[in-house]
């Protein structure tokens, strides 16, 4: 995807933009389907056109996405920057909220690789009737993950 400009020299397509930022198509669409991007105003041929000021806020998104924040944290960073009003210290307690979050990951990570470990130990690798990690997985009881759930995070709320 080329990053084209429109007719006034500034305005991109939604295919530039998702060039000149690394962010799909469909990303984008869904960014405005949920408010965290501005609706863009239309070319005489009904395409999107973009500023320059959303490629920084759509850079600002998917950098935020990419150190692990939710849908919700990035909106709140983007109500503080939208507001023009707020504290470093507001800012602070946000990102400290998210590395709490990324400890408990890290510890669920862990606790999740304790229990791969075992199920794997009791694989013999030779033939068997039966294979002891399908029959684990089967069997919750034989090694609970007690709360673990690394796939099933706060991540995609949808807001």
């Amino acid at each position: 995807m080329a990053s084209t400009a429109i007719k006034d020299g500034k305005s991109l397509t939604r295919g530039a933009l998702a060039a000149r930022t690394g962010c799909n198509i469909e990303t984008i669409r869904y960014y405005e389907q949920i408010g965290m991007l501005p609706p863009a105003p239309r070319s005489e041929g009904g395409h999107r056109l973009y500023g320059p000021d959303l490629v920084k806020r759509l850079s600002f998104i998917r950098r935020s996405r990419d150190l692990g924040f939710t849908l919700d944290e990035v909106r709140e960073l983007l109500r503080f920057v939208d507001g023009g009003k707020y504290t470093c210290e507001q800012v602070e307690h946000l990102a400290i909220e998210h590395v709490h979050e990324v400890d408990r990951k890290i510890s669920d990570l862990r606790r999740l690789k304790r229990v791969l470990e075992a199920m794997i130990s009791r694989c013999s690798g030779g033939e068997v009737p039966r294979c002891p990690i399908i029959d684990t997985l089967y069997d919750a009881r034989t090694f609970p993950l007690a709360g673990a759930s690394i796939g099933q995070g706060k991540r995609h709320s949808k807001k």
